[in-house]
């Protein structure tokens, strides 16, 4: 079977992946298979899985006294994957991240994903935690992505943490990392943030997904700083949908990136969430069309809670 890397690098027609989140800690895995049902028509080249760390919730106890509480809502990143990837046959990309996890605990999710037939993976440091003004890995955890990407590379050479050798995996892990158009919020400049990300790609990452953007002309001038750094592998293009209006806010806060004027102009006229809905999903078909006319023939969409607007480009661009 070939790998995701591998479909990237042979796609010469317009194609499209996208991304799901894990249900909720308690929920029915039937919302993900419902946005699949609705996006399968189209042929997704794959499908992302993110993961999640835990997270502090505040709740009473038993005496009324709010207190803070530490768990992970979405769990279940390897269980979702192995489910899809065995009902759909459509190929999966976990993420595996740094945030809120050891080394032995990101090993043990590596040796079930070789079992389950799961080589494909998306490599990320992952957000810092909401107790924390800034990153802070876990005891025993890899601080970086390149640190995670090290591990991976280790353990498809037959080395475990703990010095034990083995045969290498007849089928070795292959990994993509992330890219940001617009820097991540914690470099000090795009060009070192490109700097690190080659590093990435010297140590073995085989494509790029990048963070949303809403410019164009922003990704395509990344893309540029990428190449004149030495960095060949593909850049996919990373599109979200825009379907209420508080992302207007939430989305630059969050992912630190920009929103066009004329995009947020158009959105803040909107008085339903129908009419957001309609100026979001056609500001990305607007996206998506010029990236395929500049030679972009892989797209990857963030569905987040978006799929009918997801579905609706891919039916105008597909």
């Amino acid at each position: 079977m070939s790998t995701v890397a591998e479909l990237i690098r042979n796609t010469d027609k317009p194609s499209f992946s996208f991304e799901l989140l894990p249900p909720l800690k308690g929920n029915s895995i039937q919302k993900v298979f419902n946005t699949i049902d609705k996006l399968k028509e189209f042929n997704p080249l794959y499908i992302n899985i993110t993961s999640h760390r835990d997270e502090v919730v505040y709740k009473q106890n038993a005496q009324g006294i709010t207190e803070p509480q530490v768990f992970r809502k979405r769990p279940g990143t390897v269980a979702v994957a192995a489910s899809i990837q065995h009902r759909y046959h459509i190929p999966v990309v976990p993420h595996m991240i740094c945030s809120g996890f050891t080394r032995s605990e990101t090993e043990y999710a590596l040796i079930d994903l070789n079992f389950l037939g799961i080589h494909d993976l998306l490599l990320l440091r992952g957000d810092c935690s909401d107790r924390h003004q800034f990153f802070k890995p876990e005891e025993g955890g890899n601080a970086y992505a390149i640190d995670l990407i090290h591990q991976v590379n280790n353990l498809n050479k037959g080395q475990f943490l703990d010095g034990t050798l083995m045969e290498p995996f007849e089928t070795p892990f292959s990994y993509g990392v992330a890219g940001y158009p617009e820097k991540h919020e914690e470099a000090p400049n795009l060009d070192s943030d490109i700097y690190w990300l080659k590093q990435k790609v010297d140590a073995g990452a085989e494509y790029i997904i990048t963070q949303m953007f809403f410019d164009n002309d922003k990704f395509v001038e990344f893309v540029g700083k990428c190449r004149q750094s030495g960095i060949n592998v593909p850049i996919i293009p990373g599109l979200k949908p825009i379907n209420s209006k508080n992302q207007l806010t939430v989305l630059p806060k969050i992912f630190h990136t920009d929103i066009p004027e004329a995009l947020a102009k158009e959105l803040r006229k909107c008085e339903t969430k129908e009419q957001v809905s309609k100026v979001g999903t056609e500001w990305s078909i607007m996206q998506a069309k010029d990236l395929v006319s500049k030679g972009f023939n892989l797209l990857h969409f963030y569905t987040m809670m978006a799929s009918q607007c997801v579905y609706n480009i891919a039916k105008d661009v597909y």
